[in-house]
């Protein structure tokens, strides 16, 4: 069995046995596996090629679980990460769904849980991909992308960071003659200069210090495809004059080879700059914008169209959800919230916005102080960027186990609104159990050690505490 993905998911573990135990159970579920050692060889994966779905480590030599989900967000966005932790407290999944995990599954877990979330993901997987066009003008560009996906000409899609451009790139050719021929994607603004020309071209065993064996290039891995250079305006001026002579003869050469391979291609390219100003400023070639520019589309920022909001965010409601519990339905008021904001971030940030609230909302309803629109920010994480792929982070002191949740680790961690919220979840999911400690602590994932300690600073702070229902635990 297929993962219905062609895309395979990336294991990051440090424990070499623990590493091959995962991702022999995945591959005995039909699923195609990538495994890394550690978060460097992890982007150094993902730069090379496309995968579906990575399921991380937390707590790792170097570089953790959460600076590798910090950096994969800059990367790519869309990639669904899903991170292993020790301990399954409200603190550990707020912090992992703010900075922009899908999901989070706790050790110890057995074989079936890894495989269904792994599957569960993987359906997901469509979903950033789905073009929500419910507003007049989207109606417009999508029906314009539709005319352009008949056609074999290059296409240039522009607009902000977040309005869907890779989007509307598959959507093109998914509905083009090319819809069963491979699709190709390189960030172009994600792969150091000295490596994108090998990574765009290919190159020869010895074509240069470390190049070990040939390796084709995103050119020839796109053949008979669609090849996507996604940011093509963070490309440098000299590596720009090369990309212009490939798109001219429709022919590429290997780095280190003196053989052409004649390209059968047709090439996507978007920006989030002005192109034109980028030429007058010399920063883009004329000649290349031309080049690009035979057939275009400009997206409009999220603000502009404003008809696409609620349908956004309910789909990425229903993206967010894990197995065992129902999508949250937004309020009223918090749709209305929603339509009032002006995203700066676009869809990326309503995205991010709408599931880090599905975490923080409590009773199965969305309200307005959960999107906590007055202060969220999808950047906002103060773990330093990883580098390019073999160049590690700043190396943090290597851990065997995550730290028990504490008062300190809380205030360096949460700021005001976040304790609120988890104190409303604990005295919620108390009310819901009749007071029940045991049972509260096991629906909130929890020891109950760590809930009762809670359930005293609660009461330090003159909050009343549910009636406790059963005196035998709490005698323990």
């Amino acid at each position: 069995m297929k993962s219905g993905s062609d895309e395979p998911i990336l294991v990051v573990e440090d424990d070499p046995t623990l590493r091959e135990a995962l991702c022999d159970t995945l591959r005995a579920a039909g699923l195609e596996v990538l495994e890394a050692a550690d978060a460097a060889a992890a982007l150094g994966l993902i730069e090379a090629r496309e995968v579906a779905l990575v399921i991380s480590d937390v707590q790792m030599p170097g570089a953790s679980g959460h600076d590798l989900l910090v950096s994969l967000k800059r990367l790519r966005p869309d990639l669904p990460v899903v991170l292993m932790t020790a301990y399954a407290t409200v603190v550990h999944a707020v912090s992992a769904m703010r900075l922009g995990a899908t999901d989070y599954i706790v050790k110890p877990f057995d074989a079936q849980a890894l495989i269904e979330l792994a599957r569960r993901q993987l359906a997901n997987r469509v979903c950033p991909h789905e073009l929500i066009a419910e507003d007049r003008e989207s109606k417009r560009i999508a029906a314009l992308a539709q005319r352009l996906a008949q056609t074999d000409a290059t296409v240039l899609i522009t607009g902000e960071s977040g309005t869907g451009k890779e989007v509307y790139a598959r959507f093109i050719r998914d509905r083009s003659a090319r819809a069963e021929r491979p699709f190709v994607a390189i960030n172009c603004a994600a792969i150091p200069e000295n490596m994108l020309e090998a990574t765009l071209f290919g190159y020869e065993k010895g074509a240069f210090t470390g190049a070990t064996a040939a390796h084709a290039g995103k050119f020839e891995q796109a053949q008979g495809g669609t090849l996507l250079l996604d940011e093509i305006s963070e490309m440098g001026l000299g590596l720009q004059a090369k990309i212009l002579r490939v798109l001219q003869e429709r022919e590429v050469e290997r780095l280190g080879s003196q053989r052409t391979l004649q390209l059968d291609v047709r090439v996507i390219a978007t920006s989030n700059r002005e192109l034109p100003q980028e030429v007058r400023a010399g920063r883009f070639r004329a000649d290349l914008f031309y080049r690009l520019n035979v057939m275009s589309l400009r997206l409009p920022p999220l603000r502009e169209r404003r008809g696409d909001i609620v349908p956004l965010a309910r789909r990425a409601l229903r993206a967010c959800v894990r197995a065992e519990r129902p999508a949250p339905c937004l309020t009223p008021e918090a749709e209305r919230a929603l339509l009032a904001h002006d995203w700066p971030g676009n869809a990326r940030e309503l995205t991010n916005a709408v599931q880090r609230a599905a975490w923080l909302a409590v009773g199965g309803q969305i309200e307005v102080r959960d999107l906590e629109l007055d202060r969220f920010d999808p950047c906002d994480a103060q773990i330093p960027p990883l580098r390019a792929a073999g160049v590690a982070a700043a190396a943090e002191p290597a851990t065997t186990s995550e730290p028990p949740l504490t008062t300190a680790a809380e205030e360096g961690g949460l700021d005001q609104d976040l304790r609120e919220r988890e104190r409303e979840l604990i005295l919620a999911t108390l009310r819901s159990t009749g007071g029940s400690r045991k049972l509260a602590a096991q629906r909130l994932g929890i020891s109950p050690r760590t809930l009762r300690h809670k359930l005293q600073q609660l009461k330090a702070e003159g909050i009343t505490v549910p009636r406790l229902i059963d005196a035998t635990w709490a005698a323990a």
